[in-house]
């Protein structure tokens, strides 16, 4: 059995991280439900239509303001940042869909780390922890979530998007700006900084303008798949490949293959790959 979180773990010793757990306790409230459809353009009759990825407005850590990172991040707990890669980032998620969710009700979130590596990327090192989310009610598993979060080192400044009407065409265009980020923020309960404060964004790390969260992108491009899917989503999975930014126009289309989407940038970058099962 995995031993229970209780302190920042070893940052030196990506291994240490691997079975650790944190259990998590929560009535899945309505109105946090309500608040985060209305972050994300859902229906607002949350106990007729669930938000898409709607889990994602519970369970947020309570965390001291002294316990927190210069990036708005907790300094410990499961998501440490290792030392020297302070630049943290959602990169990728596999979700299953086993049950509904029923509101109102108590539910618990397991959530371990089955796995953690470094590795070289584009812009130096970089480290892997892989995250398995079990949210239950009663003795049901409901969903099951599988995380990879991607810590990288400080580098060089992102540069600036340039807009080549790449937006344009099939699909649907969504424009985020910063009211939304700032509400998606508060629905998930993400003190990131790069989401709402523009100068630490830009002077701390580097991009071009508030970053759009990998995250909303993907609720986005669920809620597109549930529009057009026969069936309800059984499976959905997405990897976060470009940053998106604010005030930029984001196409959100079907892929090249059924059961996939993309979510396009405005320079023709795709930011986004997604896939789902009815």
């Amino acid at each position: 059995m995995a031993a229970p979180m209780s302190a920042e773990p070893a940052s030196d010793d990506l291994q240490s991280l691997i079975g650790r757990t944190r259990r998590q306790q929560a009535v899945l409230a309505p109105e946090l439900a309500r608040r985060y459809a209305a972050a994300t353009g859902a229906e607002l009759d949350v106990e007729a239509h669930f938000p898409p990825l709607g889990h994602w407005a519970f369970f947020a850590e309570a965390v001291e303001p002294t316990d927190l990172g210069p990036d708005g991040h907790p300094l410990g707990g499961l998501f440490a940042a290792p030392a020297g890669l302070p630049r943290r980032m959602f990169a990728a998620a596999e979700l299953r869909f086993e049950a509904a969710l029923a509101l109102g009700e108590p539910a618990e979130l397991v959530s371990t780390v089955t796995g953690a590596r470094r590795r070289a990327g584009r812009t130096g090192e970089l480290a892997l922890v892989d995250v398995e989310r079990r949210l239950s009610q009663g003795r049901t598993v409901r969903l099951v979530e599988f995380q990879t979060i991607v810590y990288r080192e400080a580098s060089a400044p992102t540069p600036p998007v340039v807009d080549a009407g790449a937006a344009a065409g099939h699909g649907e265009v969504w424009t985020p700006d910063a009211i939304e980020l700032f509400r998606y923020s508060a629905a998930t309960w993400n003190s990131h900084r790069i989401h709402y404060d523009q100068r630490y964004a830009r002077e701390a790390e580097g991009y071009p303008d508030l970053v759009v969260h990998g995250p909303f992108t993907a609720a986005r491009l669920f809620d597109l798949a549930a529009r057009t899917a026969a069936a309800p989503i059984r499976r959905f999975g997405f990897r976060a490949l470009a940053p998106l930014f604010v005030g930029q126009p984001i196409r959100l289309r079907p892929g090249e293959a059924a059961g996939t989407l993309v979510a396009v940038r405005c320079d023709a970058t795709t930011a986004m790959t997604a896939a789902f099962e009815a």
